[in-house]
């Protein structure tokens, strides 16, 4: 299937991607050798091969759910350069204005 490079154009409009005019027209040579791939695909019968969603065997490993101790507050905090009531403070980073920001 060709592509026309008006709907080339298009493609790459919604994309937000912008083309020289000699650009464009290796992106539709591109883009159509992509759809003939994907119609090639279509000719592949598949007529009783189970669905494959993953070909991984191993799904959702995880480690066993463990509770064990966390670090110790105070050896934490004396490793913060700044602090107030217990938290650890920093930089404002947004400014709306308040607390001069």
């Amino acid at each position: 299937m060709a592509i026309s490079e008006e709907k080339a154009k298009h493609v790459a409009k919604l994309s937000k991607l912008s083309f020289s005019n000699d650009e464009l027209k290796d992106f539709t040579d591109q883009l159509g050798k992509i759809i003939d791939m994907v119609e090639l695909l279509e000719e592949v019968d598949t007529e009783g091969v189970p669905f494959t969603s993953n070909v991984a065997q191993s799904i959702n490993v995880m480690r066993e759910d463990v509770i064990t101790p966390g670090m110790d507050r105070n050896e934490l905090m004396k490793n913060v350069p700044e602090s107030e009531n217990g938290y650890i403070k920093v930089p404002a980073i947004i400014d709306n204005g308040e607390a001069g920001a």
